[in-house]
């Protein structure tokens, strides 16, 4: 995409900030040619010279929304793994699937769920490719203005992988390596690099060691834990330990690493979390649908861990919106432990603050202040009135449809509900055509018959 951009004035919206004060307030947001935000000003002050004016009017502006967790090399793969749970979910459909992707069909799934991320308003996102072609997934969030951190998934022990992923200990992480070396900080820091190893049961303790060798480095780290109890008592039965302590004995465990899930956390595992400064991303949509659990949002939030969102991927959560896992981390935290145990600012900030510190973001991302990189969206909410404050509105009442305007560091991707950087119609064409394709390589039946155990 073109890094052309000029100065952007916002005018006549509600600016919910998530600045410290969590500020909602009337102002212009002025975004600067060099894609940060400049400034928050009056309502009515003058317009800088030259610069694009985007009505807000009736509209709220918001930080873009950010996932810190996805696979967008599942994206194909919607509606053919259904009614099944993690493990088996894994060995008899997704390792099959992923093992069967070619470059053709392995950028046809990212853009498809780029586009898909975008019209909703998800502006960052923190991804974990499979084990080939992951050069496919940066050059499709390139394109698309997405800003994305990802990295290949790293597989090099064997249980129930198949040989179509498994990969020696030192070839996966010279790849890794040399991805890292490609990727991280291109387009102008929109996009980043971060370790990938799938998790304990398919990383060999010399692959996970070398991984925490790099986090202490800097580098980041995303992986899967404490996901399912059958995963749990596998890790158990082969390490005699659970994955937390596991990651703690190996220095895993710090402020540079993302854990996905978590729901099933002991007091251990929670305190190690709250200690070593770890990220974990809750994923409702995900856990209920493969039936693994609710985890424990309010617990993990009062001890001070820093908790992110994310769908998770199209294979198990079907939606790739933020504003589906809003509603739904909403709804399982009170079901979980009772009406309010979270208020829905701080349900807000799962998306937005919450997923910036898990990508290492939170000096540029998450929230519309001064300095920070402008990544912003407005929301038409005017369908929903009457409702309450902003706040519940967006988490408990806002759709991927309301999304009308979508900013990345500073350049308009989505204009009035229209992409602009690919064409959607494109997209889908390709990735229809692609998914056949690919399910003739994996000999995976017909969606219609996916779900039959």
């Amino acid at each position: 995409m073109s890094d052309d951009r000029f100065p952007i004035v916002i005018s006549g919206g509600t600016v919910v900030t998530m600045n410290p004060a969590r500020e909602v307030v009337r102002a212009e947001v002025v975004a600067g040619g060099d894609g940060s935000i400049q400034a928050l000003l009056p309502p009515g002050s003058p317009l800088p010279a030259g610069a694009r004016e985007i009505d807000a009017t009736g509209r709220v502006v918001i930080p873009g929304l950010v996932q810190a967790h996805l696979h967008l090399c599942q994206t194909l793969f919607r509606g053919l793994a259904e009614e099944r749970t993690l493990l088996r979910w894994l060995r008899e459909r997704i390792w099959p699937l992923e093992a069967a992707h070619d470059p053709a069909s392995l950028r046809a799934s990212a853009r498809l769920g780029i586009v898909e991320l975008l019209l909703s308003g998800t502006t960052a996102i923190l991804d974990m490719g499979t084990v080939h072609h992951t050069e496919q997934l940066f050059l499709a969030a390139e394109a698309s203005g997405i800003r994305y951190t990802g990295g290949q998934a790293l597989m090099d022990a064997g249980w129930s992988t198949p040989a179509g992923l498994l990969q020696p200990t030192d070839v996966a992480l010279a790849e890794s390596d040399a991805l890292r070396a490609r990727w991280d900080g291109a387009a102008g820091g929109r996009l980043r690099y971060a370790y990938a190893p799938r998790f304990v049961l398919s990383c060999s303790e010399p692959l996970l060691r070398a991984v925490a060798e790099r986090a202490r480095a800097g580098a980041r780290v995303h992986t899967h834990a404490s996901e399912q109890q059958e995963e749990l008592r596998a890790v158990q039965a082969e390490l005699g330990m659970t994955d937390l302590a596991f990651f703690a004995q190996i220095g895993l465990l710090g402020p540079n690493l993302v854990l996905a899930h978590g729901v099933w956390l002991d007091e251990e595992g929670l305190a190690e979390l709250a200690q070593s400064g770890t990220h974990v991303t809750h994923c409702p949509a995900s856990n209920l649908k493969l039936g693994s659990g609710i985890a424990p949002l309010r617990e993990l939030r009062r001890r001070g861990v820093n908790v992110a969102l994310g769908a998770d991927g199209a294979a198990c959560s079907n939606r790739l919106d933020a504003w589906s896992q809003l509603w739904l981390a909403g709804l399982v935290a009170s079901v979980r432990d009772g009406p309010g145990a979270l208020h829905a600012p701080a349900l807000f900030e799962l998306a937005t603050l919450g997923g910036a510190r898990a990508l290492g973001l939170e000096d540029r991302i998450g929230s519309i202040e001064p300095g920070k990189r402008a990544d912003l969206v407005l929301v038409d909410l005017s369908r929903h009135a009457p409702n309450g404050d902003v706040y519940t509105t967006l988490v408990y009442s806002a759709r991927p449809d309301d999304v009308r305007t979508v900013i990345v560091d500073g350049s308009v991707l989505v204009d009035d509900g229209h992409l602009l950087t690919l064409d959607e119609a494109a997209v889908r064409a390709e990735a229809v055509a692609e998914r056949e394709t690919l399910l003739g390589r994996a000999d995976i039946e017909s969606a219609a018959t996916a779900g039959t155990p």
